[in-house]
């Protein structure tokens, strides 16, 4: 059965909602406006530094003033819009599905698997901080219609591109070699992922401004399933012989028209050595499922929808409740969503989404909670289709309410068991069930231990813990901090990449871990390297899967190729699953 587009019941109360909304619009516009103008990101004050600009506190007087008459005059017909708009909302189902069909041909990397007996699904999470343009220069990020563009069209560049296999003919090379764009032909330390036919075609590099400021990122044509991805890597429009990398060159054998980084041997997850991480400045090929949090304005939900949608066939956005809902439900007045958003390219068979009760403080403005997704895979085993859960959550955030985010976590266990106990079905092959988000608590911090304990983490696995309190050795920190965003060391893919992969540098950019109270922080143990706050998670878990199904981790990967557009570091997972 698939989902109703419209998250209404019928046509009448959808266009009495878009009348209601319509009203409530330009009020709420004006404000956001009026804050934003008041605000400024630390880039901004860079560049009126190195502009000599001094008008601006002129700027800030008469916008602020010419907001608040316009936010004055529009609040009457902001009020007449609230009395169809508040209503409606107990007949709106929580979340929004657009269905399409997609331009981009994809790789399947799924071919063959009856004689193999795999089959394998990659997901990533980010948090992308969108909310209105005056609350996310709060996080000193602004221009959020012009990131969330940004956005989406770098995550199409990344997952759209051939799952390359780098082939090393040198007998002295160890190791498993990462598919980074690090690989490929690049104009310099900000193209975005342009490829050297985007290079010699003239194209100028993209700076965070340039995107900020409403130039999109150049998307590289190097997507489509009909892309070689076994030894090399076709340039869009070229007509000079493929590039590819010889182990055996130096840097300047391999040709002078785009810098090109040496391969870096992977890192290896587990005990067995067999599943590489990547700290990579594209996004994984090949992925199945996003989720994004913090994607709470609107219009920026509807940017990244359409900018997806040449991928992903099948996208919840607009996810949450809004104004008053029924006793116990949620616990005050809600003026933002939850801001989960999710594409898959499988078609969603169900949906469900859960509302955390028990908010505080600014955290209770939105509404939190939980989404739970059946998708149909479209491979059958005999008389059984292959189906797999996903869910998504971002639980409460402020540092010292560990006691909350505990009931949150109890909560997101029980909503999961209960939606799978009602979903499932008989003929029903269930190849992953995967959980991710903003847990908003890392496994470092010694005033996180009480959800580091969660009973959770005995259920799913993390690919990088440890155990409780304790990361593994190759783990990194997830979440920026927000004054240094654009320092010229993570303000570019390739720069934040290396970053990442320096720990001293690590420190300086990364969020450390909280302290307990008043005790003072040691960290890290001796012997143990700094990894930072990991706040993204993305779990699995084999007990609820079809018998004799194995999940293992094919690779584990931080991505960078959002720098200067977010302050946390999106994660990509690929599993392996043995039938």
């Amino acid at each position: 059965m698939s989902l109703r587009e419209s998250p209404f019941p019928n046509g009448f109360a959808e266009a009495l909602h878009t009348l209601g909304w319509g009203l409530v619009f330009p009020c709420f516009w004006l404000l956001d406006r009026l804050i934003a103008v008041c605000i400024s990101t630390s880039l901004e004050r860079n560049r009126r530094r190195e502009e000599e600009c001094y008008l601006h506190p002129l700027k800030v007087f008469f916008g602020f003033l010419l907001f608040l008459l316009l936010f004055i005059v529009s609040t009457p017909f902001a009020f007449l819009g609230f009395l169809f708009w508040a209503p409606l909302q107990l007949a709106r189902r929580p979340f929004s599905y657009r269905h399409q069909v997609t331009t981009v041909e994809m790789e399947n990397r799924n071919v063959g698997w009856e004689e193999s007996g795999r089959v394998t699904f990659g997901f990533v999470t980010a948090n992308v901080c969108l909310l209105p343009d005056g609350l996310a220069r709060f996080n000193n990020l602004g221009h959020s219609q012009n990131r969330a563009m940004a956005i989406g069209q770098s995550i199409i560049q990344g997952v759209s591109r051939p799952h390359i296999r780098i082939l090393i003919d040198s007998p002295s090379s160890c190791g498993t070699l990462s598919p980074s764009i690090s690989l490929l032909p690049q104009s310099g330390s900000m193209s975005y992922g342009a490829t050297d036919a985007q290079v010699q075609g003239g194209t100028d590099e993209q700076t965070v401004e340039d995107v900020l400021d409403g130039e999109l990122p150049k998307a590289s044509n190097t997507g489509g399933a009909n892309a070689n991805a076994n030894t090399s890597v076709h340039t869009a429009g070229s007509q000079q012989q493929p590039a590819t990398w010889n182990s055996n060159q130096n840097s300047n054998q391999q040709g002078s028209r785009g810098r090109r980084n040496p391969p870096r041997a992977l890192r290896t997850l587990g005990k067995a050595g067999d599943s590489p991480l990547d700290v990579s400045t594209l996004f994984p090929a090949n992925v199945d499922i996003v989720c994004l949090e913090e994607v709470f304005d609107k219009r920026a939900a509807a940017k990244l929808t359409e900018a997806l949608g040449s991928v992903f066939g099948h996208i919840l956005y607009d996810v949450g409740v809004y104004a008053c809902q029924p006793c116990g439900t949620c616990s005050s007045f809600k003026f933002f969503n939850s801001g989960l958003f999710l594409a898959s390219r499988f078609p969603v068979l169900d949906a469900q989404y859960h509302c955390f009760p028990n908010g505080r403080g600014e955290d209770a403005l939105a509404a939190k909670g939980l989404l739970s997704v059946k998708v149909q895979i479209g491979l059958d085993k005999g008389e059984r289709r292959m189906v797999g859960y996903f869910n998504c959550t971002h639980l409460h955030a402020p540092e010292e309410d560990g006691a909350i985010r505990c009931e949150q976590l109890d909560m997101v266990t029980q909503w999961i068991s209960e939606f799978q106990t009602t979903t499932r079905q008989q003929d029903d092959l269930v190849v992953f069930d995967v959980l991710c988000g903003d847990f908003n608590f890392d496994n470092c911090s010694p005033d996180d231990r009480l959800e580091q304990n969660h009973c959770l983490f005995n259920d799913y696995r993390d690919p990088c813990r440890a155990g409780p309190g304790k990361e593994k050795p190759w783990v990194i920190g997830t979440l920026l901090q927000q004054p240094t965003l654009y320092d010229e060391n993570v303000k570019t893919p390739d720069n934040l990449q290396r970053t990442l992969e320096d720990e001293e540098l690590r420190k300086v950019y990364l969020a450390p871990p909280v302290s307990q109270g008043s005790a003072a922080l040691v960290y890290p143990e001796a012997g143990e390297p700094w990894v930072g706050r990991r706040i993204d998670y993305l779990l699995y878990r084999e007990s609820t899967l079809t018998d004799h199904c194995r999940t293992e981790v094919e690779e584990f990967t931080y991505v960078t190729q959002l720098a200067g557009l977010t302050d946390h570091i999106p994660v990509g997972l690929r599993l392996n699953v043995t039938l």
